[in-house]
């Protein structure tokens, strides 16, 4: 302690010297934060991927979309359990900054293929009933106090409405909870129905498939079958274990 003094004397004696040191540190603490994150994110994608799921995407990019008629031929391979859709939408609320994870899905095959969304049956219901509902995570609702019977308006990046650029609207029918540790819950998701017949362009077409699988054992093989039922198509399929692909 009695050195305390002449320890801060010097850092005021040169003022920017010490102001570069601590920003210096700062710097190192916050990129040591945003690296972890990094870090946690991509290992709880491999941690919740099921062994028995695959996805199956454009060949080229998960960007390009594939057509909605692939689900029946997609499920029609031997060995395949179901297969349900995504579509990316990329919803921003209010704001810019206020972008989170958003996406339209067939609700009863969605929560087949992904039982980790657990989600109570009376909302489930209202969620089948309501053409304009949406569920969402239990950490998205935390993060702007959204309740159930809230009305969310949406701009996209992507997606516009056919005939004008007006938001979308949702009405929250559900909270969903994890079904598994380390499961991202900032999402929300809506029916794909009432997003095909309101954008403006892309309609009958989807982001992605998952695919669920009767033996995990097999599913590299059903992969292979899966990607050369469409091999020289003007939609070429890629298709590999949810693992893989995070």
């Amino acid at each position: 302690m009695k050195f305390l003094y002449l320890t801060w004397s010097n850092l005021k004696r040169k003022k920017l010297r010490t102001t570069l040191t601590v920003l210096s540190i700062l710097v190192a603490f916050v990129l040591y934060g945003f690296l972890s994150a990094i870090k946690n994110a991509f290992g709880g994608g491999v941690n919740m991927a099921d062994a028995d799921r695959l996805m199956t995407r454009h060949k080229v990019s998960i960007i390009q979309s594939l057509p909605f008629s692939y689900k029946a031929k997609i499920a029609s391979i031997p060995g395949v359990v179901g297969a349900a859709h995504l579509s990316w939408f990329g919803g921003i609320y209010q704001d810019p900054k206020n972008f989170f994870a958003t996406f339209a899905v067939e609700p009863e095959e969605y929560l087949a293929i992904y039982p980790e969304v657990v989600l109570p049956e009376d909302q489930k219901k209202a969620w089948l009933q309501k053409r304009t509902g949406a569920i969402i995570g239990r950490a998205l609702a935390d993060r702007f106090g959204f309740k159930i019977g809230d009305r969310i308006p949406l701009k996209s990046p992507i997606w516009r409405r056919e005939g004008n650029n007006d938001a979308w609207e949702f009405e929250v029918v559900g909270i969903y909870d994890a079904g598994k540790k380390n499961m991202d819950t900032r999402a929300l998701i809506f029916r794909y129905d009432y997003f095909d017949e309101s954008r403006g362009y892309g309609k009958g077409q989807v982001g992605w498939f998952g695919v669920r699988v009767k033996d995990p054992n097999r599913a590299a093989e059903i992969a292979k079958q899966i990607d050369a039922e469409f091999e020289n198509s003007p939609f070429e399929t890629k298709s590999e274990p949810e693992g893989a692909m995070a």
